[in-house]
């Protein structure tokens, strides 16, 4: 499927997948296109003279505007948020409206940023904060009491974050994972280290009874800024938590490309036995055994590359603060931890889904949606309240995965509810009692996708997102076919590619999310004729 170590500059987005709240809770009744000059009235009580934005987030600026934020919301992390993208050369905080002004200093780093957390909405103490293009083109700061704190806090942070990348002794991180709850792959580290800067290679492998990474950057200063971001942090809540440490290796010599070991500089390389080739002394300890902690017989099935990262303890870096680092912010789980979900416990496999469309739902289009994170044995939509349903998935790992991604994704124009349910499974009706079909059971299914053992389906688990990869298309089926069989519900094709190397597979865009999300409900498994059955799954990559 798609390929990994995709930069953060080669995505793009569609302005209508940016959903913000808008209406009566907006602040500003203006609208200016000249640079902004902050006075000391803004963040006083006479918040009247205050002129900022009401516009759509679609015209870019290195300007971005930022609300909702806590209100003992500190300027090292307002500027965080913006550091994995690029450099911050000015903020204003405008604390009384709990919000914020930060200058990028391109507009390439505003747009991955606005672009980013579009699609991936940034929580910091518990709090959704909504991030777009601000109308002002630069911010003006002058020099009132109420900005030279915001001012010593850009220097002191962007000064560490310049001084630190100098020194870095190495292009080579060693990333130890401690407190292993949940499962952790290979893609993930990548989709985690990749915020920071070009990964070069990597190799997963578990020493001492502990899973490790040994990553290399393509630049030092990478390196350094990953470990000071992310150092300490927690990939899911409470668990998971990274160490990270310079090696004394100066590259890293990767034989195979497989879940174990990556070299993105050769796609030639061979997948191997999936047993990684170090040539390190210290790596004689390694075992194959890619989780040996994990505690679930599901492990090897890996987690979605989307997470919450909280730290575990204040930074031991100046500028750096122990609320919400900027490299985590940017990686805030859309679905379980934002809306503030519980973990799903061991052995709970079953997910209450809630908000559903009771004239268009059913327990098929059910099957095929949640089948893209795990598979399912049973769906029940409930007899007096159609609203909701009952989805047993064939492992509690399955059921998490499920409820990460896709908790508050629109299906048939309403957002998604999940949470995990107290039946420990879903009961099938008694024999002679009709449920008018409401109660389906999947478990012999064919269409299952995690049914063989090490198959390419786990490690191209990816969120919903507008673009679906295409796969085992007949080679007489050209791009007019395809683009024409996704017109046919009445969504919007935008884009279409073929793979270069091999026409089974492509990549189609939607007009959005949701209609890639009922697109793919549709034709998955759709007969293109040739005994070729089409496979369709979300895309990390764009078109």
């Amino acid at each position: 499927m798609d390929g990994p170590g995709l930069s953060l500059s080669k995505l793009s987005y569609s302005s209508s997948e940016m959903q913000f709240q808008r209406g009566s809770e907006e602040l500003f009744p203006s609208v200016s296109s000249a640079p902004y000059i902050m006075s000391t009235t803004a963040n006083g009580n006479d918040s009247k003279k205050f002129k900022g934005d009401i516009r759509g987030p679609g015209v870019p600026s290195r300007v971005i505007h930022i609300r909702k934020l806590p209100t003992d919301i500190s300027e090292a992390e307002v500027i965080s948020l913006g550091l994995p993208f690029g450099d911050v050369t000015n903020l204003l905080m405008l604390k009384a409206k709990n919000q914020a002004f930060l200058e990028m200093n391109s507009e390439e780093a505003a747009q991955n940023m606005v672009g980013y957390y579009s699609t991936l909405v940034p929580i910091i103490r518990h709090h959704p904060v909504y991030i777009q293009f601000s109308n002002h083109k630069e911010l003006k700061t002058d020099n009132s009491p109420n900005q030279e704190r915001a001012q010593a806090a850009l220097r002191a942070l962007t000064s560490s974050h310049v001084d630190g990348v100098v020194v870095a002794p190495s292009t080579v991180l060693r990333v130890v994972v401690e407190n292993l709850i949940y499962p952790v792959t290979l893609d993930a580290l990548c989709q985690i280290f990749s915020k920071f800067g070009t990964v070069l290679r990597i190799i997963v492998f578990t020493k001492n009874s502990q899973f490790q990474a040994l990553l290399q950057y393509a630049e030092g200063a990478s390196a350094q800024s990953a470990k000071l971001s992310l150092d300490g942090q927690n990939i899911y809540n409470g668990c998971c938590t990274l160490r990270i440490s310079f090696s004394k290796l100066t590259s890293l010599n990767v034989k195979y490309n497989n879940e174990k070991s990556r070299d993105f500089t050769r796609p030639d390389l061979p997948s191997g036995d999936s047993q990684p080739t170090m040539e390190h002394p210290g790596m004689s300890a390694f075992t194959p055994g890619i989780i040996s902690a994990g505690p679930y017989g599901g492990a090897a099935h890996g987690f979605p590359p989307a997470f919450t990262l909280q730290p575990t303890m204040s930074s031991h870096y100046p500028g750096l603060v122990p609320g919400m680092p900027g490299g985590l912010a940017a990686l805030s789980l859309p679905g379980a931890s934002r809306l503030g979900f519980p973990h799903i416990s061991a052995g709970v496999s079953v997910l209450l889904v809630s908000n559903l469309n009771p004239e268009r739902v059913t327990p098929h289009c059910l099957f095929i949606l949640f089948g893209v994170y795990g598979d399912v044995m049973r769906v029940k939509i409930l007899f007096n309240k159609k609203e909701n349903a009952l989805v047993q998935m064939s492992d509690c790992t399955q059921a998490q995965l499920a409820m990460s991604h896709l908790s508050g994704q629109q299906l048939h124009g309403k957002p998604l509810r999940i949470t995990p349910s107290k039946h420990t499974s879903v009961q099938l009706p008694r024999e002679g009692h009709e449920d008018q079909g409401l109660t389906k059971d999947y478990s012999n299914s064919p269409l299952h996708r995690f049914k063989k053992p090490g198959s390419k389906n786990y490690s191209n688990i990816f969120p919903p997102s507008a673009t679906l990869h295409l796969s085992n298309i007949p080679p007489s089926v050209v791009e007019d076919d395809l683009k024409m069989l996704f017109s046919t519900s009445g969504a919007m094709v935008k884009a279409f590619k073929f793979f270069q190397k091999d026409h089974k597979m492509a990549l189609i865009q939607m007009g959005s999310v949701e209609e890639a999300i009922e697109s793919l409900i549709e034709f998955h498994n759709h007969d293109l004729g040739e005994n070729h059955h089409l496979r369709v799954s979300f895309s990390k990559s764009s078109i």
